[in-house]
């Protein structure tokens, strides 16, 4: 079993094994809808994921729960530092997805167009209780994609996110903190 501090130091670098993830994930307490509220600030946990690296490279910022009813689940920063919502498309999430990851950020112009073109004030998602890996927690569901973000408890203002994907077979993880 991992200890406290093993746990800490993948958080802080941002990057493990998707079988340590799990275990880190699996460990941590469950939330609850209320425990969600407010506005978070996104960060990947890098697990050999295809995913690893394409929100930061499209300026990622987080997510934003209203109430269990409205939420945002796609926070991005345009070039001034101004935070917008992006409504997720599941053609564009696909195709996206097929893009090659160089290793610069060579694509965050295209993604940052992408997201410029998606911008909406309507919420995309709602959360609900739900159970994943044995245990009930607070679950986001978006509306348009099939996805759900499961979410455990690091402390009072971090959490474990995992992202599980029905068209990915492996989950992608992040950590979210809250914004104060």
């Amino acid at each position: 079993m991992e200890t406290l501090e093993n746990y800490q130091l993948i958080l802080k670098t941002g990057k493990t094994t998707r079988e340590r993830a799990l275990q880190l994930f699996d460990a941590l307490e469950p939330v609850n809808l209320d425990f969600m509220s407010g506005r978070w600030q996104g960060s990947g946990l890098h697990t050999d994921h295809p995913m690893d690296g394409l929100l930061e490279s499209s300026n990622w910022y987080g997510k934003e729960f209203i109430d269990p009813e409205s939420v945002h689940p796609l926070l991005f920063l345009n070039g001034q530092g101004k935070i917008f919502q992006v409504a997720p498309h599941p053609t564009l999430m696909n195709w996206v997805l097929k893009l090659p990851r160089p290793k610069n950020n060579s694509l965050k112009p295209l993604l940052g167009l992408i997201n410029s073109l998606l911008k909406t004030e309507k919420t995309q998602a709602r959360l609900r209780m739900m159970e994943y890996r044995g245990k009930v927690t607070a679950t986001m569901i978006y509306d348009y994609l099939p996805i759900n973000d499961y979410f455990r408890k690091v402390d009072e203002n971090t959490v474990l996110g995992i992202m599980d994907y029905k068209n990915l077979p492996q989950p992608f993880f992040f950590i979210l903190k809250r914004c104060l």
